[in-house]
């Protein structure tokens, strides 16, 4: 049986600010630039759950991708749409919510609940813009 990795696509919207509370205004704008500011800014993010596994020869599915469908919208965007990360997410409330921080959060989120599809998460990929995304193995 072939291994096949097979990727959803789901969005959401979402407000944040990097800011590291242990530096002066000054090295926080220096540092983060427009991501710095104090009222926020948001993002139309796109995030890409690709997971891996044996074709069922009885479906020609690796996973339901309806299933992993529901589980990205309960488990994340839910969760994260039209929220402020620093603010309204209780996973990101300790860590600064940079897109390389959330990819990892969102990992921790899924993995379990995908292998219960019969899959094994492969990578996160998280689009803050078109030009700037974050990618995570489990590593």
């Amino acid at each position: 049986m072939a291994l096949v990795h097979v990727t959803r696509r789901e969005r959401f919207n979402a407000a944040h600010k990097l800011w590291n509370p242990k530096w002066s205004s000054e090295k926080n704008h220096e540092i983060f630039g427009k991501c710095a500011n104090e009222n926020w800014h948001g993002h139309n993010y796109e995030l890409f759950v690709t997971v891996k596994g044996k074709v069922d020869p009885d479906t020609g599915y690796v996973v339901d991708l309806k299933d992993l469908s529901d589980i990205i919208k309960a488990e994340v965007c839910d969760r994260l749409d039209h929220k402020n990360l620093n603010m309204d997410v209780d996973f990101l409330s300790e860590i600064m919510p940079s897109t390389e921080n959330v990819v990892v959060e969102i990992w921790k989120l899924l993995d379990d609940k995908i292998k219960k599809l019969g899959g094994q998460l492969h990578a996160i990929k998280l689009f803050e813009t078109e030009n700037n995304s974050a990618e995570y193995y489990g590593e």
